[in-house]
C-alpha cells in the first residue's frame, strides 16, 4: 500500500465517529418559561417533567429543556420570552403567570401554559374546546373555588361575626370572583366586608381596616398577585391575629391557617403531558383548554394554636394535609 493511500485511509477512519454524530438527529428543545424563581418552584418543574415523561419524553434522552425564570419580574419575563423565540424552541411551556408574555412574543411557536382566569374573555383562545391559535393549556383558578373558601370560613367563624374578603382588582376574573363572593355570602346569610388591595401598601391598609372592623376571619380570593406575596400576607395575618383561608397549600405550609384550591403540581403535570403531545405533532389549536381535576384542603394546626382557634372537625375530616 502506498504511503499516501495509508494516510488517507487512517484520516478517513478518524472522521467516522464525527460523521456518525453529525448524522444523529438533534433533540427537540422545549422553552420552559416561568415568572417565578427556580428554588420556590422546583417541585412544579419536577411535576412538569413527570408529565413530559408520561408523554414519552425524558430530559437529556430525547428532549432538551431551556429553563428561563423571571424571579417575579414582569419586565424580565418579556425579555426571556423573546429570548426563547430567538432560540427557535419547538414549544414554549409557560407557567407562573408567563402566558401573557409568551403569547405576546410569538404567534407561531406552540405554547402550552398554566392559565389564570377566563382565557376566552381575555382573548387568549377562541374557545375552551377549540383554542384556535398557537396557545392551549390548563387553568389554575376556577371562580367557583371562591364559594368553597367562603363556605369553609363560614364553618370556622361563628355568626354573626363579619367575614373579610380581600381581592385584587387587576386580576382578569375579578368581576366573576366578586359576583361569586356576593352570591355565596347571600346564600349563607353572612355579612362580608370586601376590600381591594393592588399593592403592598393597600394590603397593609386592608388588614388594618379588617382588624378595626373586628372581622372574624379573612378570605383571600385567588390570584397570582397574592400568591407571589404569600410570605408577606401570612406575616400580616399573624401580626393582626386574623385567621385566613388561601388559594393553595403553599400558603398553609408558609404558616397560613387554611387553604383550599387547585392542586398546582397536578396542573404542571398536565402541562407536561400536553407539551409532549405537541412535540409529537398535535396542534394547540385543537387541544382543549383543560380544567383542574384535583383540589386540596390543608390546615395548619400550629397556626390555629397560635391564634387560639379550634378548627371544626368537619374541616379536619376533609383535609388532605394537616400540619401539626
Amino acid at each position: 500500500m502506498r504511503r499516501r493511500e495509508f494516510i488517507s485511509l487512517v484520516g478517513g477512519a478518524a472522521t467516522w465517529p464525527l460523521a456518525a454524530r453529525a448524522q444523529q438527529p438533534t433533540l427537540p428543545v422545549i422553552g420552559f418559561l416561568n415568572g417565578q424563581s427556580a428554588p420556590g418552584f422546583a417541585h412544579l418543574a419536577a411535576a412538569f417533567r413527570q408529565g413530559l415523561a408520561e408523554a414519552g419524553y425524558v430530559e437529556g434522552q430525547n428532549v432538551s429543556i431551556e429553563y428561563r425564570w423571571a424571579d417575579g419580574d414582569a419586565d424580565r419575563l418579556r425579555v426571556l420570552a423573546d429570548e426563547l423565540v430567538r432560540l427557535r424552541v419547538a414549544v414554549i411551556a409557560a407557567g407562573g403567570g408567563a402566558f401573557i408574555a409568551a403569547k405576546a412574543a410569538t404567534v407561531s411557536i406552540p405554547i402550552v401554559t398554566t392559565l389564570s382566569g377566563d382565557p376566552v374573555k381575555s382573548g387568549l383562545v377562541d374557545s375552551i374546546r377549540r383554542p384556535g391559535g398557537n396557545l392551549t393549556g390548563v387553568t389554575v383558578f376556577t371562580v367557583d373555588i371562591e364559594a368553597k373558601r367562603l363556605e369553609m370560613m363560614d364553618e370556622l367563624v361563628p355568626k354573626p361575626a363579619i367575614i373579610g374578603v380581600l381581592m385584587y382588582r387587576n386580576f382578569n376574573s375579578f368581576d366573576d370572583q366578586l359576583q361569586q363572593v356576593r352570591a355565596t355570602a347571600q346564600r349563607l346569610h353572612r355579612e362580608v366586608r370586601i376590600l381591594e388591595a393592588n399593592n403592598d401598601s393597600e394590603i397593609d391598609s386592608a388588614f388594618a381596616e379588617f382588624a378595626n372592623a373586628h372581622v372574624g376571619g379573612v378570605v383571600l380570593v385567588g390570584n397570582e398577585f397574592f400568591y407571589n406575596r404569600r410570605q408577606y400576607l401570612v406575616a400580616i395575618e399573624a401580626r393582626y391575629r386574623l385567621p385566613a383561608i388561601h388559594e393553595n397549600r403553599e400558603f398553609t405550609t408558609a404558616g397560613g391557617l387554611m387553604s383550599y384550591g387547585t392542586n398546582v403540581p397536578d396542573v404542571y403535570r398536565q402541562v407536561g403531558i400536553y407539551t409532549g403531545r405537541v412535540l409529537k405533532g398535535e396542534s394547540p389549536a385543537e387541544l382543549p383548554v383543560l380544567q383542574p381535576t384535583k383540589f386540596d384542603t390543608a390546615v395548619n394546626l400550629k397556626t390555629a394554636k397560635a391564634l387560639g382557634i379550634d378548627v371544626p372537625t368537619s374541616i379536619l375530616l376533609r383535609a388532605d394535609e394537616v400540619i401539626e
